[in-house]
C-alpha cells in the first residue's frame, strides 16, 4: 500500500490507526472480503461480521461517547476508520449511511431517548440505518420535495416516494425528510423523521441500476410516526440538511477508494514489468502524485473540522477533487489489462478478482454522491470566490 501517512497525527492516533490496519489485514476480514467479491448477482453486503467486530471494539464508531459504543475519541480517529475501510476494500455504503449520516444527525440533533434508541446499536454494527432525501422527479432538489407529513393527533402521517436510496431492504430505520408546511418558501417548512422501514405503511421494491448494490424505490403509506420521531426542530430540516451534510464533508472515503484502485494499477504494472517503461512509469506518477495531493486536501479538511473550524468551501474543493481523481485511475486500469478489466468476479481469471470491472460500473456514482462535481464546483466558485 503506498498511501502516504496522515500528517498531524499524535503518536496515540498512530498506534490506534497501526491497529485497526492489522485488524483488517487479519485473515476473517480478508476472506469476508473476498466472500463478499464473489457474490453472485443481485446479491449485496449488508450486515457484515466485520462490522460488529469493529463495533465490539468501539472502532465503529470511535468519536461517539463510550455510553452510545464508541471511545469518546475525535474527527481525525472516525477520519481513520472511514479511510482504513476503503483502502482495505471494505463495503462502505452502510458505515456511511449509518455512522456517517444518520448517527451524525442524532448526536447532533437528535434527543436524549433518540439517541439512546438507537447509536448504541449502529455502533455495535447490528442494526442499519438509511436515509430518504431524493425523490423521483425531483432528485436531490429538495425545494421541490413533495413527500408530505399531515398532523394526526401529536403524530404525523407521512406519505410519498423516495427513490435512488441503499440499503433500505435491510434497514430498520430511516432518516425521511419531508414536508410539514407549504409556503412561499420552498426549502421552508421540511422536517426530518425518523421512520421505521419494518413496517406495513412502508413499501420497498428494488430499482434497476449498474452497481452490484442495488438503489431501491420506497413508498410511505400513511405511515404514522409520533413526536419522539422528530428529529430537531418542526420545519427546520433543511437547515440542519445543509449545515450538517456540508460540515461532514472531506473527501477522505473518494481518497481511499481512488487510492486502492491506483495500489491494484501500479502492482499489475509491477508484475507484469511494465513499470519499467517510462511511458507508463511516467503516466502511474502523475495519478500519483495526484493521489497524494488528494490525501492532503482531505486530511486538511479533517484537522479543521476535528479543531472545530470546518470550511465548507475547502470541504467541497475536497470532495470535487477526489472524486474526480477516479476516472483516470479506471482508466488507467484498463489501459494496462485491456479487455480483461471487463470480466466480473463471476467470470473467473478476471484482473484482480473483478474490482476493475465492478469498479467502472460504480465509477460515474463517485461524482453524484455527497453532492455532485458540479454542486461542488458551484459552492466554490460562488461562496468561495465570489463568482456567482
Amino acid at each position: 500500500m503506498t498511501t502516504s501517512t496522515p500528517v498531524g497525527l499524535t503518536a496515540e492516533q498512530e498506534t490506534f490507526r497501526r491497529e485497526l490496519r492489522d485488524f483488517l489485514a487479519g485473515a476473517d476480514v480478508r476472506r469476508e472480503v473476498a466472500e463478499i467479491a464473489a457474490y453472485p448477482p443481485r446479491h449485496e453486503a449488508s450486515h457484515l461480521a466485520v462490522y460488529r467486530r469493529l463495533g465490539e471494539r468501539g472502532w465503529l464508531a470511535p468519536s461517539w461517547p463510550e455510553r452510545f459504543g464508541g471511545l469518546g475519541l475525535g474527527a481525525v480517529e472516525a477520519a481513520l476508520v472511514t479511510e482504513e475501510l476503503t483502502l482495505a476494500g471494505i463495503p462502505d455504503d452502510v458505515h456511511v449511511l449509518s455512522i456517517d449520516i444518520v448517527g451524525m444527525f442524532l448526536l447532533r440533533a437528535g434527543t436524549e431517548a433518540q439517541q439512546q434508541r438507537h447509536l448504541p446499536h449502529l455502533a455495535r454494527g447490528e442494526r442499519i440505518a438509511t436515509v430518504l432525501f431524493t425523490e423521483p422527479g425531483c432528485g436531490s432538489d429538495l425545494s421541490a420535495l413533495s413527500t408530505a407529513a399531515r398532523r394526526d393527533g401529536d403524530g404525523w402521517r407521512l406519505r410519498g416516494g423516495k427513490i435512488y436510496n441503499q440499503k433500505s431492504q435491510f434497514g430498520d430505520v430511516a432518516l425521511c425528510a419531508a414536508r410539514t408546511t407549504a409556503g412561499p418558501v420552498a426549502l421552508h417548512g421540511i422536517t426530518l423523521f425518523l421512520v421505521p422501514l419494518r413496517s406495513p405503511a412502508v413499501h420497498i421494491e428494488p430499482v434497476p441500476s449498474m452497481g452490484n448494490d442495488r438503489f431501491n424505490l420506497v413508498v410511505l403509506d400513511d405511515l404514522r410516526v409520533g413526536p419522539e420521531d422528530v428529529v430537531g426542530q418542526v420545519d427546520d430540516g433543511w437547515r440542519l440538511l445543509n449545515d450538517l451534510l456540508q460540515l461532514e464533508r472531506t473527501g477522505i472515503d473518494f481518497h481511499g477508494k481512488g487510492r486502492r484502485l491506483l495500489d491494484a494499477a501500479i502492482g499489475r504494472a509491477t508484475a507484469t514489468g511494465r513499470i519499467d517503461d517510462p511511458s507508463w512509469a511516467g503516466d502511474l506518477a502523475e495519478l500519483d502524485a495526484a493521489q497524494h495531493a488528494a490525501h492532503a486536501l482531505a486530511w486538511e479538511q479533517v484537522h479543521a473540522l476535528a479543531d472545530g473550524r470546518p470550511d465548507p468551501v475547502r470541504s467541497a474543493m475536497s470532495k470535487w477533487f477526489a472524486s474526480e481523481r477516479i476516472s483516470p485511475v479506471l482508466a488507467a486500469g484498463a489501459d494496462l489489462d485491456g479487455l480483461a478489466t471487463a470480466l466480473s468476479a463471476w467470470d473467473g481469471g478476471a484482473p484482480d478478482d473483478g474490482l476493475w470491472e465492478a469498479a467502472t460500473r460504480t465509477g460515474p456514482a463517485h461524482r453524484l454522491a455527497s453532492g455532485t462535481s458540479e454542486v461542488m464546483l458551484y459552492l466554490v466558485a460562488g461562496n468561495g470566490l465570489g463568482l456567482l
